[in-house]
């Protein structure tokens, strides 16, 4: 089984972080659902301003809000208007690889949805393994 990218959320900014909540991160529920993410799924999230890389669950915010707060420990690795990748996952056989159709957001500075892309991967005329990135309307 590989550990691959199943959904992402990239470059949302952080809103806030209370850092005496329930370890977690808050998302907006609009989001999650575009991207594949689940409430309680444990997703990854990387800071881009200072590299930090941590892994909590989800939990499901206010819909509409476009929030994305850290809380509990996870609120010392962010600051507000910070920018983040915040990707969940799957594990796959290599068989099953093709199947997998990750979704990825990107945004605006304000976590309005700016793109709506996917990754694919298929084989070329070899059975060579190919990967894309291709753009939804």
């Amino acid at each position: 089984m590989r550990k691959v990218v199943r959904g992402k959320l990239h470059g949302i900014r952080v809103t806030g972080a209370d850092l005496n909540y329930h370890g977690s991160i808050t998302l907006d529920p609009d989001h999650c659902e575009a991207a594949g993410i689940l409430p309680m799924e444990f997703v990854d999230i990387w800071n881009k301003a200072s590299g930090a890389r941590i892994s909590t669950y989800v939990i499901y915010g206010e819909r509409g809000s476009r929030c994305c707060i850290l809380n509990g420990a996870a609120a010392r690795t962010c600051q507000r208007g910070d920018e983040v990748i915040i990707c969940n996952s799957v594990y796959v056989t290599e068989a099953e690889l093709e199947q997998v159709k990750p979704v990825i957001l990107t945004f605006h500075d304000d976590n309005r949805i700016h793109e709506h892309l996917g990754y694919e991967v298929s084989r070329d005329d070899q059975g060579r393994l190919a990967f894309n990135i291709v753009k939804f309307d």
